[in-house]
């Protein structure tokens, strides 16, 4: 069969985007070369069907794939993606996750002629309640366009910007922001325990508070202040609690200045 896909990092990441196609049949697994240097790792895909090899010389040298996807950590992004150069003709579109890496690298070690798509994904990506954001160079067809659309769908919701520079704030915000809510899942356990509750039913309680809340939010209608004015009685519970969270804008200062900071050090890393 065609080699349709190759995938270059076979690490958590990308083993969790890769089942996810092949679950949702998004591609069937003979279509599918990963590149994979760990022998553990190279097995695992092995064992989902897919061809695999150690290095990127290993793929057959009368494949074109559709679409090379690199799944590596930013810091070997330069080394990984020189591998791939003899398919930089123009006729295989290639789909980045590295964090912080801009389009701007991959045209430098490609060539000209390389349509390249760059995606922040995050953890939740994991079991398909991912938020992926891509940004495409011009050289992007409609059609790889939709193909990549309909892969990244398997992990998630995705959409798209068309100025890379917020791809910063995108960090910031969604490809961070599991860290701040499992924060917060952390310390509103603290506080149920310090209300007197036992540990195991603090965190059950805080965790799934989290996620039904977070659940309702996406599902409902209503935007999320109106759905919090629906919990809040006057003078009750929640309205003595939201008066400190929300003294002087308390809680959005905090994440606001949060998230700055997160997309400044993005910055910094891009460079």
């Amino acid at each position: 069969m065609t080699i349709r896909l190759v995938l270059a990092g076979c690490g958590n990441m990308g083993y969790a985007m890769l089942s996810g196609w092949l679950k949702s049949a998004k591609l069937e697994p003979q279509a599918v070369f990963v590149v994979e240097p760990n022998a553990e790792l190279r097995q695992r895909a092995e064992h989902l069907g897919c061809r695999a090899a150690a290095h990127a010389d290993g793929i057959p040298a009368e494949a074109v794939p559709d679409l090379i996807v690199i799944a590596v950590k930013p810091q070997v992004i330069r080394e990984v993606t020189g591998h791939y150069k003899r398919f930089g003709d123009g006729r295989t579109s290639f789909l980045s996750i590295a964090a912080g890496t801009p389009v701007a690298t991959f045209e430098e070690i490609l060539g000209e002629l390389a349509p390249v798509i760059r995606c922040m994904p995050n953890t939740p990506a994991a079991i398909g309640k991912g938020m992926m954001v891509v940004f495409s160079n011009p050289l992007v067809s409609d059609d790889v366009r939709r193909f990549v659309a309909e892969l990244l769908s398997a992990s998630g919701v995705v959409t798209t910007i068309d100025d890379e520079g917020l791809m910063d704030a995108v960090t910031a915000v969604s490809g961070s922001g599991p860290a701040y809510v499992f924060h917060f899942i952390e310390a509103l356990t603290v506080a149920a325990e310090k209300a007197g509750l036992p540990a195991e039913t603090a965190k059950l309680l805080a965790m799934q508070t989290v996620f039904g809340a977070a659940s309702l939010a996406a599902e409902a209608d209503e935007e999320p202040g109106v759905l919090r004015q629906q919990v809040t009685s006057p003078n009750g519970t929640t309205a003595a609690a939201l008066a400190v969270l929300m003294d002087g804008d308390r809680l959005t200062k905090l994440v606001t200045e949060a998230v700055e900071a997160a997309r400044l050090r993005s910055i910094e890393l891009g460079k």
